[in-house]
């Protein structure tokens, strides 16, 4: 099961998002938990993006899209996951459906 939930903030994607991954054991994936935990962990891609977060900056979409690449490779998303907040943008759109292609 592969979803994507996209919208507004305070729209309910977090609530909604929440069951359905307690429900059907799958993945959360939501990118700003993501960012903070890479850059908590001060990882490679974590480093990278806090150089734009302490500025209060958008991460550019490159480094957006490599988070996501690494985190969908990890064996816990082999059931299915559910991505929160991404895509954002048609660049990350189109990332996506080159790594939906790639399995």
């Amino acid at each position: 099961m592969r979803l994507v939930f996209i919208g507004p903030p305070g729209a309910g994607k977090g609530t909604q998002a929440e069951k359905i991954v307690s429900r059907y054991m799958i993945a959360h994936l939501s990118t700003g938990d993501m960012l903070r935990a890479a850059r908590d962990a001060k990882t490679p891609l974590g480093v990278q993006a806090d150089q734009y977060m302490s500025r209060g900056e958008l991460v550019p979409d490159q480094l957006i899209i490599d988070l996501i690449r690494e985190r969908l490779s990890s064996p816990d998303c082999t059931r299915g996951y559910l991505l929160d907040g991404f895509p954002r943008t048609i660049a990350q759109a189109e990332a996506l459906d080159e790594m939906l292609a790639e399995k």
